[in-house]
């Protein structure tokens, strides 16, 4: 019996849908699958549904993307067992949603510009049915057109490069205004749920975890494809400091994903299971105190 805590669909950066997600749970004996796409809930009630006729535990969840401004990085904070559609979430993520697929349009626009045959439209059919457009979209739509054979390579990092540590800026890089991590945190105890810092190693953002904390952090993601041997020492070391719940998922993203995975491969227990529904009562506390 597996645990599967980090997953995404189609809706958000994925490129399975939850129907193709919840074949491969029922093969790899995934008894418990939350499903964590990118600054939304959509069609989670539908999902806990068709779960539970399959035999699997659906638990809604999220990712948001989030931002330690303090630090200039990246911060992406998972939230477990939350009210799907909750207010305090709509209104910090709805916005991010929305201005990541204007800046994606935008990105297509330069990209014709500079003399790419892609179209808007031919980015569209990838993303259809989601929340808007990604650049993985935007990717898979140049390798239709023959520009490249991979998600993540050298093109990706051409045309997206954030123009950090003396690197050129990409042609297509548009940024986004993330929302504060620790609002984040906050938002998904104020929606009922159990905040945990999601993949620690790949962003090197250990060093907000005090902040985080204050805010109401309730867990670290410890197993995670990008993580090597001492980003997950170093997760455990700041989970037995700070009394946090150790998780750890697939981050499956399908085809779309920085690298192959197999669903399922990073579960962190069934215990974890346990220890995130005995937070929840903590972090329902924590959101009417906050």
């Amino acid at each position: 019996m597996k645990v599967e805590l980090h997953c995404h669909t189609n809706l958000s950066d994925g490129s399975f849908t939850f129907e193709e997600i919840l074949e491969l749970a029922v093969k790899e004996d995934i008894r418990y699958l939350a499903i964590t796409n990118h600054d939304t809930t959509l069609e989670i009630n539908e999902m806990i549904n068709r779960g539970l006729e399959r035999g699997i535990e659906i638990i809604p969840g999220i990712e948001v993307s989030a931002y330690d401004f303090r630090r200039n990085r990246r911060v992406h904070i998972l939230g477990y067992y939350i009210e799907p559609g909750h207010a305090e979430l709509e209104t910090l993520c709805s916005p991010l949603l929305e201005m990541r697929h204007d800046g994606c349009r935008m990105a297509v626009d330069r990209l014709i510009e500079a003399g790419y045959s892609i179209t808007w439209e031919q980015v569209l059919k990838h993303a259809a049915g989601g929340t808007g457009v990604y650049k993985q979209h935007i990717m898979h739509a140049l390798i239709d057109q023959g520009y490249t054979t991979t998600i993540y390579g050298d093109l990706y990092k051409k045309l997206f490069a954030r123009g950090q540590n003396g690197e050129p800026q990409g042609t297509a890089y548009i940024p986004t205004k993330y929302v504060d991590a620790c609002d984040a945190v906050r938002a998904i105890l104020k929606a009922g749920g159990v905040p945990v810092l999601a993949h620690p190693g790949q962003y090197r953002s250990f060093e907000i975890v005090p902040e985080l904390v204050q805010a109401g952090l309730q867990g670290i993601e410890v197993w995670h494809p990008l993580h090597g041997p001492d980003d997950e020492d170093q997760a455990r070391e700041f989970a037995f400091k700070y009394d946090l719940v150790m998780t750890g998922g697939s981050d499956f993203h399908g085809f779309y994903g920085e690298k192959e995975v197999e669903l399922g491969s990073k579960s962190p227990g069934i215990d974890t299971i346990g220890q995130l529904q005995a937070r929840k009562q903590s972090s329902v506390k924590g959101g009417i105190d906050a």
